[in-house]
């Protein structure tokens, strides 16, 4: 018969603990998610009353019309998920080149200057979003930008480049160093060293940064918030927010909410997926 030492037992006491720990944690994180997601697929107004099966929702959502009320689909929440796919999209792209710019710049540092820049690289990252947000807007107003699109679209991009930065940088302590400067021995010029060199090498990282600039910039409302000025421009996590001000989600939103949630899964599994690849390398 097998038995086990008191040492044997209390192991195995605290593993099964940390499990149970774990497990509830990620119910709790993914239970309200879930909920969303069954609830997607009824097509009652209010939340958490199943009446049926059906793909209802998602047909007004495509469709713009809510079949059984016989009215259209608030045109606020296209137009809102049609800025938030353009500010993530041009936020994303801009922060992704001057991110990879800037870790070029940071990794060609001295030691200690890098230490320092790398310090504050990681400052608007620990910021908090309101804090964030408040400096802009304080910034804006006091400079005497009008706020609106291009307000936003920069906000984000000043958060976002600094995950990018992170995201390069471990790809430069991985490269060869000499192989920029024997492109340049070799007769190219610096653009066309950058350009054929440096970011085939860079790729993977650069991509992980754009995903992470996409996702974070979908994600946002602080910031987004204080920038947006009052002209009318909406994006989802704003809409969200006056639409639950007013006593209730647009129904529409938990079908949109599912799809979001499984985009950005995909692009978390595509993200990991490339990093094993790298560590592999």
């Amino acid at each position: 018969m097998k038995t086990y030492s008191m040492v044997e037992k209390r192991g195995l006491g605290s593993r099964i603990g940390a499990h149970l720990y774990l497990a509830m944690l990620l119910v709790l994180l993914y239970a309200p998610i879930l909920l969303i997601i069954v609830f997607s697929f009824t097509k009652s107004k209010v939340f958490g009353n199943w009446t049926g099966f059906t793909f209802a929702l998602y047909q007004n959502l495509f469709a713009g019309y809510d079949f059984a009320a016989q009215v259209r689909v608030d045109p606020n929440l296209y137009r809102a998920l049609l800025y938030t796919g353009s500010i993530a999209i041009i936020a994303a792209t801009l922060a992704t080149l001057l991110g990879t710019l800037a870790a070029i710049g940071i990794f060609n540092m001295r030691q200690r200057e890098r230490r320092l820049a790398m310090f504050v690289n990681s400052i608007p990252m620990i910021n908090p979003d309101i804090l964030t947000g408040i400096s802009l807007f304080l910034l804006f107003v006091f400079l005497g930008v009008s706020r609106g699109l291009g307000t936003v679209i920069i906000a984000h991009v000043v958060f976002c480049t600094p995950y990018v930065v992170l995201s390069v940088m471990p790809r430069l302590n991985k490269m060869n160093p000499n192989i920029y400067e024997a492109a340049l021995d070799l007769g190219a010029t610096p653009f066309q060293a950058l350009r054929k060199v440096l970011m085939p090498e860079l790729w993977p990282g650069m991509v992980s940064g754009f995903i992470l600039s996409l996702t974070l910039s979908i994600d946002d409302f602080g910031v987004t918030f204080f920038t947006k000025g009052s002209n009318g421009l909406e994006t989802l996590s704003t809409f969200i927010y006056a639409d639950a001000r007013k006593g209730g989600l647009t129904p529409e939103l938990r079908p949109l909410f599912s799809l979001i949630f499984l985009t950005i899964l995909v692009l978390l599994i595509i993200m990991n997926i490339r990093t094993k690849k790298q560590i592999k390398q």
